[in-house]
């Protein structure tokens, strides 16, 4: 299993991660990224898939490295 910590407090905003991967990611009102379908957990979102998809390359353009990704608690990135 997979799971995906944004951590949304130290996003910038840039779009990066929107550009790589729409399915996951999408910009929100507030200039800042989000998770699609991702539940906050106090100031982070959090989210669990499958399979990691674009989600790796989403973790690696972003500049400020607040998308982390763990595969059965094991940090991959």
């Amino acid at each position: 299993m997979i799971k995906i910590i944004h951590e949304r407090s130290q996003c910038i905003g840039c779009n990066a991660c929107v550009a790589v991967n729409s399915g996951n990611w999408e910009m929100n009102g507030d200039g800042k990224s989000d998770l699609v379908k991702g539940k906050f957990k106090g100031e982070n979102q959090e989210l669990e898939l499958k399979d990691i998809g674009n989600n790796k390359e989403a973790a690696e353009v972003c500049p400020v490295n607040c998308i982390h990704i763990f595969e059965n608690g094991i940090k991959l990135i």
